[in-house]
């Protein structure tokens, strides 16, 4: 046996090895979910109501082949209810969510950041108002969807600052700013602009700067059977390895054609 032959022979056993390790543990496979308003990201499958569908989902079906255990991709509910069966291991995985310090005590995060994300102030286009920094929507009455986060910084001004109300859905808070129940809605920009397309609800603008750049993360339950070091380790070389190839910006193509032609039938 050549010795190139006997390295790639002790890799493999190796490998598999790792794979028998993880799913003795009880780990044979993983469930994600993630907002499910969140197109081209994440949205909701009309064919089959307890499957999600769109860019995060194709990562999860990637990260998967790549770490050698399945992953479902299952809606549970709204945003709030994902992060809830995060909190107690009923879900594994979150398929994008934005880093705050309060959710650390329930989830790891997996570094680097797969995607950037903008949040933005939407108001009526009729009746628009100035906005460049937080200051200026102080005396208003905003919105957003419950267990939303715009990053830390922004969430303490918001709370000690602003007047903003939550909503369990996003498609809610653009018919609620479409009827001018509320000055402004603060939401991610590409969700927002996709939801509006498919619900025809027009005559809304997002101001020029936005509320905040975050980054969306991969994350995992602290109390998820399958968290154990040599899981996150797998799962955290399979990110570095989608950041160095670009693998987001070919499956964020692939959503939108989706995200459109779905919205057309």
């Amino acid at each position: 046996m050549t010795l190139l032959l006997r390295l790639q022979t002790a890799l493999a056993l190796v490998l598999c090895t790792g794979f028998a390790s993880v799913q003795a543990q009880g780990c044979s496979q993983l469930v994600a979910s993630g907002n499910p308003e969140y197109p081209p990201f994440l949205w909701r499958d009309a064919q089959d109501e307890n499957r999600l569908l769109g860019a995060n989902a194709e990562l999860m079906q990637w990260l998967g082949r790549e770490i050698g255990i399945p992953i479902e991709v299952r809606y549970v509910g709204s945003w709030a209810r994902v992060q809830e069966e995060v909190r107690h291991g009923r879900v594994d995985l979150i398929a994008g969510a934005f880093f705050t310090v309060p959710r650390l005590e329930y989830m790891d995060y997996f570094y680097p950041a797969f995607q950037a994300a903008r949040s933005m102030v939407w108001m009526r286009a009729d009746q628009p108002f100035a906005y460049k920094a937080w200051k200026d929507l102080k005396g208003k009455q905003g919105l957003t969807v419950i267990n939303n986060s715009f990053g830390e910084e922004f969430d303490r001004f918001a709370k000690a600052e602003l007047a903003i109300h939550t909503v369990p859905t996003l498609d809610q808070a653009l018919r609620m700013l479409k009827a001018g129940r509320t000055d402004y809605l603060i939401y991610e920009e590409n969700p927002a602009l996709a939801f509006a397309a498919k619900l025809g609800v027009t005559g809304l603008a997002a101001a020029s700067t936005p509320v905040s750049n975050e980054n969306l993360y991969l994350t995992l339950s602290h109390k998820s059977p399958c968290n154990n070091g040599e899981l996150r380790g797998r799962i955290a070389k399979a990110m570095a390895k989608l950041g160095k190839e670009g693998g987001m910006r070919k499956l964020l193509d692939n959503a939108l054609r989706d995200w459109r032609r779905q919205s057309q039938e």
